[in-house]
């Protein structure tokens, strides 16, 4: 047996103002052949797991190209259809090839491509012919599209938001792709368009629940994996929303079936699945409260929903750390404000040094204006990170500046990416247990790596560039109706 993998990825916010060019990816993830590091990364997670599976199976494994962009706005055109050409021209010299397993996101969106993973199957579905077995593993915030569907045999998507099951899901794509190439398991793909969009975070009710049924009815009667597509709210595409796949063995009756049921139960719980948010003068007094409370030790945790790099916005945005030096607050750590511009001046400085800087705020209104303040560089280090479940994401050149007579530490970054994990602080110097609020940027994808060290965390609604509200999102491209922007979308008349 031989297989093919490569993975290709970004999510795309097409209302967001930062470009995506061939430099977001090399920046991010760029693993040429054979050269993917021994840890997974989010959405290339089938190479180390294919990896692994060769050594016990004995099959020969083709590495194509691996390369993710942290997201952001649109894709060059060149530069989407290079990275094509580059995985199709090592596919067509692995040939013949009896699988191909494919590391994608579901939202990436190029200048003149709406479905680039969608155009991606197709033209590995015309390299390989009608025969090969094709599997592709998903991130839940993507589109599902039927291009993508029928170029397939074999899909799933991660599980959990946050996506703490990236490696598992891998696993479970490649041992459905290797027992149909061995004729074990015929997969078929149902799917069902639940006709909603809105936020769906597994860490609580009722979601959590959800996902653990499903999950036990993988492997039984039949069922070979079952899926939600979440969606992704700031991509204005024709599939925009939320969709269950149904991957069975040979019973196309069943799947539609419990695709159908599963898909209308989700969309029972449209409307009650966000996380509450609190306005950030409502968040600041919770936090003050908490503050003033002895017998609260442990730091409280604001996240910044809306400046969440992971959601293609710039992450340089400023209303709630402003807010919150105006509240007077004199020991938070913040995690992360991205600008290239004024790490470069602070490893001028060098560290340790004083001076008076400007920073966040550069990409646009939305975001709030920059700050300027007398600082201290407590740390410059040129290639920093923080870990994501086993997978390590780069920061970049980052510096730590401390706001003049406080103990409050910001973490300035060059490679634009959310908070996940609290050795984003730790691995810069700071300690987070010392802090009495901690601010990360991420929608949801922090919770996992912080729930074990806070006192509370508050979801903090402050603003930004991201289309947060379908209700006030220009969406031009979209081919059906769904909620919220129609109340009953599922009634077709």
């Amino acid at each position: 047996m031989r297989v093919f993998v490569a993975s290709l990825a970004t999510e795309t916010n097409t209302f967001s103002p930062v470009p995506t060019d061939l430099n977001a990816f090399k920046s991010a993830f760029y693993a040429p052949p054979g050269q993917h590091p021994p840890t997974p990364t989010l959405c290339s997670a089938v190479v180390p797991a294919l990896r692994a599976r060769q050594q016990a199976d004995g099959f020969e494994l083709v590495e194509g190209t691996c390369t993710w962009a942290e997201p952001g706005g649109l894709v060059k055109r060149q530069t989407y259809e290079g990275l094509r050409n580059e995985i199709l021209g090592q596919l067509k010299a692995a040939m013949p090839v009896d699988a191909v397993v494919m590391g994608l996101h579901g939202a990436m969106v190029a200048q003149g491509y709406d479905d680039c993973e969608g155009d991606l199957l197709s033209h590995i579905r015309a390299c390989v012919g009608p025969d090969v077995v094709i599997g592709a593993t998903f991130d839940p915030h993507s589109h599902l599209t039927p291009l993508r569907v029928s170029c397939l045999n074999v899909m799933n998507a991660f599980l959990e938001f946050p996506h703490t099951d990236f490696m598992v899901r891998a696993e479970q794509v490649i041992d459905m792709v290797l027992r149909a190439v061995r004729h074990e398991i015929r997969p078929i793909i149902s799917t069902f368009d639940c006709r909603m969009i809105d936020v769906l975070p597994t860490s609580q009710q009722p979601l959590r629940g959800f996902v653990d049924r499903i999950r036990a009815m993988q492997g039984h009667d039949g069922v070979l994996s079952v899926s939600l597509i979440h969606g992704f709210l700031a991509g204005n595409v024709a599939d925009l929303g939320t969709q269950i796949v149904v991957v069975t063995d040979n019973d196309a009756r069943k799947g539609q079936h419990l695709a159908h049921e599963l898909g209308m139960e989700v969309f029972g719980f449209r409307g009650s699945t966000r996380m509450h948010t609190l306005q950030p003068a409502q968040a600041i007094a919770r936090a003050q409260a908490a503050i003033a409370d002895p017998a609260i030790t442990a730091p409280i945790v604001l996240a910044d929903i809306w400046d969440n790099p992971g959601g293609g916005v710039a992450g340089d945005g400023t209303l709630l750390v402003a807010d919150l030096l105006r509240a007077g607050i004199d020991n938070m750590a913040v995690a992360t404000i991205w600008d290239p511009v004024a790490v470069s001046f602070c490893e001028a400085a060098g560290k340790g040094a004083r001076l008076h800087l400007r920073f966040g705020g550069k990409s646009g209104p939305g975001g709030g204006d920059p700050i300027d303040a007398d600082i201290e560089v407590l740390e410059v280090v040129d290639q920093a990170w923080q870990s994501f479940g086993e997978s390590q994401v780069p920061l970049g050149a980052s510096a730590v500046i401390r706001i003049a007579g406080t103990r409050n530490d910001i973490i300035l970054n060059t490679n634009r990416t959310q908070c996940f994990e609290p050795d984003i602080f730790s691995n810069l110097g700071i300690d987070p247990l010392g802090k009495d609020i901690l601010i990360v940027k991420s929608t949801n994808h922090f919770y996992a790596g912080f729930i074990g060290i806070a006192s509370e965390i508050l979801y903090v609604d402050a603003g930004t560039h991201y289309p947060s509200d379908p209700l006030r999102t220009h969406y031009t491209k979209l081919s059906r109706k769904i909620w919220p922007i129609v109340e009953n979308p599922h009634d077709l008349k």
